[in-house]
């Protein structure tokens, strides 16, 4: 299918089937999500934050959630608002996804909380950074955040949310958080992924030349790609591994692109409030029928939909997957 049709059929979805209100009890569920302390400019209450919305339905519906972040103070703060919303309180981990060492703090901490874990929310990441930036380890900071923290933080955690499952007798579920930018890139270029000195090696000169639109769209390939292959290498080891896009949301993740493209994209396609761009996330982590769609992608409102057929190369996602663990090794 072409891309750029691909593009605005998920820029202007239908209207949803699924509702915030068929999200079952979830008492006695374990639920993390990266990245659930951002959320719209200005945002006054979680129900209009993308990144809070998520942890504000959760907690409605009785599940213990955790919140992975990056800041404290932050954190704090989204918790307060949280809990005057639903008068249940959300509890903080600190997690640096541009920091492998604070990703691993973060799942020992949480370890040492917790003794299972039903649903993890890879849901963090970052958009159209300038190239220059790089994560604490000298990755490219859009796929060092976007995938290869994820990755890391999933390898970490697999092993409680097995044991969960194998207690429960119910699968444990990673839903990672994509977008349709997905669709334009075709392949994973390794060359581009890390690079210590960006301004005067050809790495660095590379990711000028591929820009940062090209950056995102491989972190978001990443996304895809990692997800089908964690969900063939342990679907039969009591974990659904869903990715989506959660629809064009105005977030926080806009923050680079600044006011001026901001509106212009704006005009162009109808951009969604929090809302809305949680129902995908949050039928993928809680919809029992969603148990049923190991490897699948989903897309705004809350349903299946096809995927680039490039995450569908088992031997990308493979030498992915392979390339990943080899850079967490040894942190």
């Amino acid at each position: 299918m072409n891309k750029h049709v691909q593009f605005l059929r998920e820029s202007y979805p239908p209207a949803p089937e699924w509702g915030v209100d068929d999200i079952p009890d979830l008492t006695g569920r374990v639920m993390a999500i990266t990245g659930a302390n951002t959320g719209a400019s200005n945002a006054s209450s979680p129900s209009s934050r993308i990144d809070l919305f998520p942890a504000q339905a959760l907690l409605q519906h009785n599940a213990t959630v955790y919140m992975f972040c990056r800041s404290e103070t932050r954190a704090k703060a989204a918790i307060a608002d949280l809990k005057e919303q639903t008068a249940k309180e959300a509890r903080f981990v600190q997690c640096d996804l541009s920091d492998l060492p604070s990703v691993k703090r973060c799942a020992e901490e949480f370890l040492s909380k917790e003794s299972q874990l039903h649903v993890l929310f890879n849901n963090g990441g970052v958009m159209l950074n300038p190239v220059e930036q790089l994560t604490a380890q000298g990755y490219d900071m859009q796929f060092g955040t976007n995938v290869l923290a994820h990755f890391y933080l999933s390898t970490l955690l697999l092993p409680v949310m097995q044991a969960t499952a194998q207690t429960t007798g119910v699968a444990s579920r990673i839903v990672v958080t994509s977008s349709l930018m997905h669709w334009y890139a075709n392949t994973i270029n390794y060359d581009l992924l890390r690079e210590p000195d960006p301004e005067r090696t050809p790495a660095g000169k590379q990711r000028k030349c591929a820009g940062s639109n090209y950056l995102y769209s491989q972190s978001k390939l990443g996304n895809v790609l990692y997800a089908k292959e964690l969900a063939r290498r342990f679907g039969d080891k009591g974990i659904v591994c869903i990715s989506l896009h959660p629809g064009q949301i105005k977030t926080e993740l806009m923050r680079e692109l600044g006011p001026r493209v901001e509106k212009v994209r704006g005009w162009l396609m109808p951009v969604h409030g929090a809302d809305m761009g949680a129902l995908t996330q949050l039928r993928a982590g809680t919809d029992p029928e969603a148990a049923g769609w190991n490897g699948k992608y989903m897309t705004c409102w809350a349903r299946l939909y096809a995927n680039n057929p490039a995450a569908d190369d088992e031997a990308e996602a493979r030498k992915l997957w392979e390339w990943m663990g080899e850079q967490v090794k040894g942190i």
